[in-house]
């Protein structure tokens, strides 16, 4: 029986935003966690720096609740997990929920993952039409972790929106930091 291949490790999403395609919009939203363990909570898991997680404390499954103030468009999360360094605390099965709120959550992916190393790239886009979808909230669930271990770790967690074009007219991206640092009127 042959074992699985591990799971590739995706660019690193502050590269896309460089892009001009997509731009974070996490900030935006309203965290919440199922359980964590005192000073590895939601702050650790958005805070930008890889070597922080958030650490559940508690039974599975493992939820990361996302809520936006109205509905969002949402094109892709990107998630970071390190094998390596939390071995059985790496989630391994994943589940992407989105709805309204918690009453009418609908599972839109399933992920397995093996010995994740780096950034995940979850796609949020709708099969039927290839347009992101458009929510209120997102909720991850880590279903399972290697090792069958029982709390997780997660240590960075990133959602994107698409950028639109501008209604005046078609402009060339501002890819550089030097553009990015001026491409807003305020």
């Amino acid at each position: 029986m042959a074992t699985p291949s591990k799971t590739p490790p995706g660019a690193d999403p502050k590269q896309l935003e460089r892009t001009g395609t997509v731009r974070e919009i996490g900030s935006q939203a309203v965290w919440s966690l199922s359980s964590c363990k005192p000073g590895f909570g939601v702050d650790q898991l958005r805070d930008d720096n890889l070597e922080t997680y958030w650490q559940s404390d508690g039974s599975q499954p493992h939820l990361v609740n996302i809520q936006f103030r109205r509905r969002t468009t949402v094109k892709m999360l990107c998630i970071y997990a390190d094998y390596k360094s939390d071995e059985s605390y790496t989630p391994s099965k994943i589940s992407v929920r989105v709805g309204n709120n918690f009453h009418n959550l609908q599972e839109i992916r399933q992920l397995e993952m093996v010995e994740p190393s780096g950034w995940i790239h979850i796609s949020l886009m709708n099969p039927r039409t290839n347009e992101p979808i458009s929510t209120f909230m997102i909720q991850i669930a880590v279903l399972a972790n290697h090792q069958n271990g029982r709390d997780t770790h997660m240590r960075q967690i990133k959602v994107y929106t698409p950028v639109e074009e501008s209604s005046i007219g078609k402009f060339p991206r501002c890819t550089t930091v030097d553009f990015m640092m001026y491409r807003t009127i305020r």
